[in-house]
């Protein structure tokens, strides 16, 4: 009733006009119900009856859940049945807007909700040797299904096998199955990461932001990446470096432009306004972070931090913003108004990719987005997210991809073993009671050709992650590669299960990772502290920008840390004094010696100018300083 209100009052009047003006296509039979309810309800926009005619045909089935029934159809005593306009229409739009997501439905003309067909390369079936050989994929359907199987009956038989002598698992049969694990034990706590802060707050104290971000334009020249967006530009370069630093500055800190103009003796704020809106754009901004994160990969010395890694961890945080715009949402977990900046971040704290979504986005298509789009030197061969960055499609998609998947999951009691084969709880009888249903393989080879299809429309970008990822929902379940894909999730999942509960080295890798990320959103809020850490811009491509300056911040930060920790690694006094254990917990995103807000200073011997004015008490200054004194 709340619903029918709310719509009835307010929403009818716009979404009426809106239905009538989009042009809505469906290529599949199951979705004519919902074109014919829609055709319906166009039909009597501009009618004022509370009821449609007891001569229409009105479609109820797929449309009108059994819930709404009761508001729907109206029951008059002397009465034939009458469907009330307006809960219908609520109906319609409801059952409209999940073909949308899933793209059963579409928009002629649309960017977003176009024909899901054009979300794919064109060119498959002229090309399909050669995307293939990039995803370095079997030719064939079954060496594909082969490979997974023989995978999936190993990694179940080691576990079986394996798991009356691990301490830490236990399969119980209670209810429909349960996995207990032990929690992970502590590990020792470095000793010399604590003098090493010390080291550096003694060296380098209360070193500011803005000096961080100038020394990693000097050594990296980041700023040269910030051209005019015209062919004329009269500042010289050296002025529009200084410039670019303090407006960057301004952006990534959220102090803003007109409060680092004020501590400007030769800038001023409409300087730091003309080169926002000339020089930094989202393109630069990112090509600047690249610079950045290669020179840390560039610089690190291996002795100290280890060689290369190909680990990435990816995770959500969650930013106030201004809600008069299509950007901006409220959370249902965190509560609040906001959006979501996706972060991914390797082993030793360099990010290497942002995005700003939706509070309600998909993490997975966010996930593989960042991973496929990050355009560093790094090469992700595993990627670590929390339980609501993983799903048995994302499984799916990240084999296909070629890079694994690796969740912290949550209700880990409640997961499930899927066995290749029929007879399972005969050939796992430890494993038993945590066994469902067999992989359907036939089904996956059947599919094996779109599969590839769809992760090379992933791969190439032909559209977004989440635009492609939106029909493989439960919503759309009838659809056979949505089928297929879970099937492969399933055994991909039953696969890195196996191996959760079989290592629990692979347990601390992954705990490890995320904990990485969770530093690295801590100190998103040291750095972006302005205004709340609030997104102050209705205008979703300032939010955009406002981000990816907060990230080439934290990232020159991190650079120069590394840099500094070397440094003083190097002298003879630390040259053997870490340890594995400190060498475990070493990371150069330290805020131990940055001071983000300025400098403040205590001088006793200043006073401020508060001393009465010399003149007479007849003049207008006297008789208002004689006034002050009377009043306060």
């Amino acid at each position: 009733m709340v619903i029918r209100n709310a719509y009835r009052s307010h929403y009818r009047q716009m979404l009426s006009r809106l239905i009538t003006v989009l042009d809505f296509r469906t290529g599949g039979e199951r979705n004519q119900v919902v074109m014919e309810a829609l055709e319906l309800v166009r039909k009597y926009v501009g009618n004022r009856k509370p009821v449609y005619p007891a001569e229409e045909s009105v479609p109820l089935d797929d449309i009108v859940p059994d819930s709404w029934k009761a508001i729907v159809v109206e029951n008059e005593p002397d009465s034939e049945p009458r469907v009330n306009r307006v809960a219908y229409e609520i109906c319609v739009l409801r059952e409209l807007r999940e073909r949308l997501r899933t793209k059963e439905v579409w928009v002629a003309g649309s960017q977003r909700y176009r024909n899901p067909e054009e979300d794919l390369p064109a060119d498959f079936e002229q090309k399909r040797p050669e995307y293939y050989a990039a995803l370095r994929l079997p030719a064939h359907a079954r060496g594909f299904v082969n490979q997974i199987r023989q995978e999936l009956e190993h990694e179940l038989k080691l576990l079986d096998d394996t798991l009356p002598q691990n301490k830490s698992v236990r399969i119980l049969d209670r209810g429909r199955g349960w996995v207990s694990l032990s929690p992970l034990g502590k590990q020792p706590e470095p000793q010399n990461l604590r003098h090493l802060k010390t080291e550096l707050l003694a060296r380098w104290p209360n070193t500011s932001l803005l000096d961080v971000l100038k020394e990693a334009d000097l050594r990296i020249g980041l700023t040269e990446v910030f051209r005019s967006a015209t062919s004329f530009a009269s500042l010289d370069r050296k002025l529009l470096q200084q410039r670019l630093l303090l407006t960057l500055y301004g952006l990534g800190t959220n102090t803003g432009l007109k409060r680092i103009a004020n501590g400007q003796a030769d800038t001023d704020y409409k300087d730091l306004l003309y080169v926002r809106r000339r020089y930094v754009t989202k393109e630069q901004l990112r090509e600047a972070i690249r610079l950045v994160v290669n020179a840390i990969f560039s610089t690190r010395d291996p002795r100290i931090w280890g060689e290369g890694t190909t680990a990435c961890a990816s995770d959500s945080k969650k930013f106030g913003a201004w809600d008069q715009n299509l950007m901006t949402e409220w959370h249902a977990r965190y509560g609040g108004r906001g959006v979501m900046v996706y972060w991914h971040v390797e082993k030793k704290s360099a990010c290497i990719y942002s995005q700003l979504k939706t509070c309600s986005s998909s993490e997975v298509a966010a996930m593989i987005e960042g991973v496929l789009r990050h355009c560093t030197e790094m090469e992700v061969d595993r990627n670590y997210v929390d339980t609501h960055g993983q799903s048995e499609v994302a499984f799916a998609f990240c084999r296909l991809l070629g890079f694994q998947l690796l969740p912290r999951l949550k209700a880990i009691h409640s997961q499930k073993l899927h066995p290749a084969e029929p007879g399972g709880k005969t050939r796992y009888p430890s494993l038993a009671p945590v066994l469902a249903s067999p992989i359907d393989w036939d089904l996956i080879e059947a599919e094996y050709d779109p599969f590839v299809r769809y992760a090379t429309g992933l791969r190439l970008g032909t559209a977004n992650a989440e635009d492609i990822l939106r029909r493989f929902t439960r919503n759309n379940a009838q659809h056979p590669t949505y089928r297929a894909l879970t099937e492969l999730g399933q055994a991909c999942k039953t696969i890195f299960l196996c191996r959760y509960l079989r290592q629990a080295a692979l347990r601390r890798e992954i705990h490890e990772g995320l904990q990485v990320i969770e530093n690295w959103n801590s100190a998103n809020g040291f750095i972006y502290f302005a205004r709340g850490g609030e997104f102050a811009s209705n205008r979703v491509d300032d939010q955009e920008i406002a981000m990816l300056s907060l990230h080439l911040l934290q990232i020159c930060l991190v650079y120069i840390n590394t840099l500094m920790i070397q440094r003083i690694l190097a002298g003879p006094e630390w040259r053997d004094r870490l340890t594995a254990v400190d060498r475990r917990g070493l990371t150069p995103l330290v805020l131990t010696h940055i001071n983000p807000y300025g400098i403040f200073e205590l001088d006793m011997n200043t006073r401020l100018p508060l001393d009465p004015p010399r003149h007479g008490p007849g003049s207008a200054r006297g008789q208002m300083w004689l006034y002050d004194e009377q009043v306060g």
